[in-house]
């Protein structure tokens, strides 16, 4: 009765998974051809669960297909439809951290994705340029953006940088009045706060483990450490899955340059520049959420660690990955009528808006600094041209992210 029941919207769940490419700016639109016309779901409906998932850390895009199963079916529907959105992405990503890390694909593998490189970049510059007319639009979001943007890149090895960051922001558009006044059409009913104790019991007892495994060497503590690393990510993360990118970066690249970082944790999570670039370059060219991508660096987390572990590794970073939110997600939304009366929560909301494009722009020069080190003056020149065209084709024209990616593939494996 459930199968007959709900079959064409699962079907239209899956032809909209396998379908959805270019992230979070062009899933929106993609939702309204595939729900709203199809009347699964009204737009004002819609646009309501997306006005909910931007009060959210986590993968705003999972957040709100996965609501529009509740809505439709409640909570068993829901994680169906979670599921059928996720696991296609993930097993996808989750295979090229196989591929990447095949030896017998080594010399294959660096010469077909030196390219992905720039183009990420291209694509990183491309969010922030949609992410900054959204979010910096009066004085104190400049301003707000233009601290992170200094802060993040000075601090960018340090961990505590990007939720301190966070609550400062928070904190600081709650200053005024002028926005979003704190008139409410009626008097807000009690919102009750004892379901986030599971989120908050979850976030500790990772922490701890992670911690204690770290201190005594436990000899499967990368697992433990990668849960912690990754359910804190999807704790504070804001602004979908480009956001992740600097954070990933700043956790396993930029912190492992750090001497004292290395002499203080030796045996720390390590991935390299390149194959952590590979992935979120790769992420462009396949349908489903960004957050995926995490199945990826999972799996190369536990590169060299064993087969098995590997595998392990794809499957936390995937879980961990898209845990918070999604707990989050369940915990609010039958709160979320109360919620939102409260001008507060949208004040913090816009500061916490603004700081998005601040660790974008942080992350995008860091990188361009990387490639001022390439090997050629000649590579050097065909990487800025790609970054370039990367970003003025995503801008000006309507050519499918995928393209892109398979363009400087095979630029890549010609040159």
């Amino acid at each position: 009765m459930f199968w007959s029941k709900h079959y064409t919207f699962l079907k239209s769940v899956f032809l909209y998974t396998i379908t959805a490419f270019g992230g979070p700016q062009g899933h929106l639109g993609m939702l309204k051809k595939t729900f709203v016309q199809k009347n699964f779901i009204t737009e004002e409906s819609l646009l309501d669960l997306f006005a909910f998932s931007q009060i959210l850390p986590g993968a705003s895009s999972t957040q709100i297909i996965t609501l529009i199963g509740y809505k439709r079916g409640g909570f068993f529907l829901s994680l169906i439809t979670f599921f059928i959105w996720i696991l296609p992405a993930c097993i996808l990503m989750g295979s090229l951290s196989f591929l990447i890390s095949s030896n017998a694909h080594e010399s294959f593998s660096a010469s077909l994705f030196k390219f992905i490189k720039p183009m990420t970049i291209g694509f990183l510059l491309y969010s922030f340029f949609g992410n900054l007319k959204l979010s910096v639009n009066n004085k104190i979001t400049t301003i707000i953006f233009l601290s992170t943007t200094i802060l993040t890149f000075l601090y960018f090895k340090k961990p505590w940088i990007f939720p301190l960051l966070i609550v400062f922001a928070g904190i600081a558009t709650n200053f005024s009045s002028k926005r979003i006044p704190s008139t409410p059409e009626s008097k807000p009913k009690s919102i009750y706060w004892k379901n986030l104790w599971i989120f908050v019991f979850i976030f500790i007892l990772a922490g701890l483990f992670s911690e204690t495994a770290r201190k005594n060497e436990w000899q499967n503590r990368n697992a433990f450490n990668l849960f912690e690393n990754f359910y804190r990510f999807g704790s504070i993360v804001y602004g979908g899955g480009d956001v992740l990118f600097p954070m990933m970066l700043d956790q396993y690249v930029a912190r492992q340059t750090d001497k004292k970082i290395q002499i203080k944790n030796p045996n720390s999570i390590k991935i390299s520049n390149a194959d952590l670039i590979v992935g979120f370059g790769m992420i462009r060219a396949i349908p489903g959420p960004v957050f995926s991508v995490g199945s990826y660096v999972g799996g190369m987390a536990m590169k060299g660690k064993g087969k098995w572990n590997q595998f392990y590794g794809c499957i936390i970073g995937s879980v961990a990955l898209f845990l918070p939110g999604i707990l989050l997600l369940y915990f609010f939304f039958p709160i979320w009528e109360n919620l939102k009366r409260y001008a507060i929560i949208f004040r913090a909301i816009e500061g916490i808006k603004s700081v998005v494009p601040g660790f974008m722009c942080a992350a995008a020069i860091y990188l361009i600094n990387d490639l001022f080190f390439v090997s050629t003056k000649v590579e050097f020149s065909i990487s800025v041209m790609i970054l370039l065209s990367t970003f003025i084709i995503l801008l000006k024209t309507k050519i499918p992210p995928p393209l892109i990616v398979i363009a400087c593939l095979a630029l890549g494996f010609i040159l």
